[in-house]
């Protein structure tokens, strides 16, 4: 739901009752992830997509129905249309199991408050109830900070606080993710399946070395929805003119600005510096934070230098493990255009634990989920050799 949170919010404020239909479960290709909500108000009006268009005309009517009907929460089931494409069904070939709801905002003040703080860009999440007791699906909780609220439903259950503990964990892991709460007869008698729906910050994309490579990597980061530094300790180059689409341009030494930033499993770090002086310090720093993503411009030769001088610095061999370089994907760029899309499908593909291939040669699911794919080095496939980064237009040094 809080892919619309703007909307909601809005609707609110206003006390608008909505019917909210949330994507509880996909399997195959469905074209949009486990949470992702439409919503209709009483006047018709709608917001969202679930389904990128296949479906969105019944699950409109099954709003209305909702709304007129002011009932408890409805399942509904779409998978794949065989005998008809213009049938109700996902021609993408997956499924969908939804949950529509009525929401009336004057009786939910806590989901309203959530809503705020997702508009607002401030961290959020909304536990939903999709499947237990009767009374209870559908239900939901708010955690703000380090605060929970719910409605009657769940306050007036022990699972309640398991469920705010629960939500807890996956805001600070920033992940929206369906878990199992309950089931214990002697603290959680109730066992639930829950949707928490988690708005977190923008995840940061930190590039190092104000250079063109940098200027179109800072607008791929934008697009991407990044919050992009870019940092040099050079002031005539690091400057806002040069670097429109950055959210912020820093004049500091690379690794003194990355020792006292706030980063996360999900912060990129690029290096484009180009210059060991700048190069080792900062690598050494990243090497040793729990970033996602960790890539370093340069040569095969440059990385083998770089190598060296890091294990004589005393890094680890786990932690260089963790380096991307040289960075990007063998695209074939040469442009900074081009190498920036390189080194994005590569953030991409190693966030996702995806192998990078182009899918004409692939089988199986498009949209597999990314805790199926293993953890470890992204691969090609089982027992083939590791993706091999490009050299793009980087100094062969």
């Amino acid at each position: 739901m809080l892919n619309i949170a703007d909307t909601l919010h809005r609707w609110c404020r206003e006390e608008r009752p909505f019917a909210l239909a949330t994507v509880v479960g996909v399997h195959g290709s469905a074209p949009l992830p486990t949470g992702t909500s439409v919503a209709v108000d009483e006047d018709g009006e709608a917001v969202g997509s679930i389904s990128g268009g296949c479906v969105e005309g019944a699950v409109y009517e099954l709003c209305q129905q909702v709304l007129k009907d002011r009932g408890g929460p409805q399942r509904a089931w779409f998978g794949y249309s065989d005998d008809d494409a213009f049938a109700v069904g996902l021609t993408c070939g997956g499924e969908l199991d939804i949950l529509v709801q009525r929401i009336d905002p004057a009786t939910q003040p806590y989901l309203g408050a959530a809503l705020a703080e997702s508009a607002e860009g401030r961290p959020a999440a909304v536990a939903q109830v999709v499947d237990g007791p009767d009374g209870l699906v559908g239900a939901t909780l708010s955690v703000l900070g380090d605060s929970w609220i719910a409605g009657d439903a769940l306050d007036t259950t022990p699972t309640g606080q398991a469920v705010a503990d629960r939500t807890a964990a996956q805001l600070r892991a920033s992940r929206t993710a369906l878990i199992s709460v309950g089931g214990d007869a002697d603290t959680c008698p109730d066992r639930l399946s829950v949707l928490v729906h988690v708005a977190a910050p923008r995840p940061r994309m930190l590039i190092y070395g104000a250079v063109d490579f940098a200027a179109a990597l800072s607008r791929a980061g934008r697009f991407l929805g990044y919050h992009v530094t870019v940092c040099d300790a050079r002031p005539v180059f690091a400057t806002e003119a040069r670097f429109p689409y950055a959210d912020e341009v820093v004049v500091d030494w690379p690794h003194r600005h990355l020792e006292h930033v706030e980063v996360d499993t999900r912060t990129a770090v690029c290096v484009l510096t180009h210059d060991a002086k700048f190069d080792i310090p900062l690598l050494r720093t990243a090497l040793g934070l729990p970033v996602g993503y960790v890539g370093a411009m340069g040569s095969r030769r440059t990385h083998t230098e770089r190598l060296h001088r890091l294990r004589e610095d005393g890094v680890t061999g786990e932690e260089l493990a963790r380096l991307r370089s040289p960075i990007g994907l063998d695209l074939g760029a040469r442009t900074p255009e081009e190498t920036a899309i390189s080194i994005a499908a590569e953030i991409i593909a190693h966030a996702n634990r995806a192998s990078g291939l182009p899918l004409v040669g692939r089988s199986g699911p498009i949209h597999e989920p990314a805790a199926h794919r293993g953890s470890g080095p992204v691969t090609h496939g089982v027992g083939r050799t590791p993706v091999r980064p490009a050299l793009h237009a980087q100094t062969r040094r």
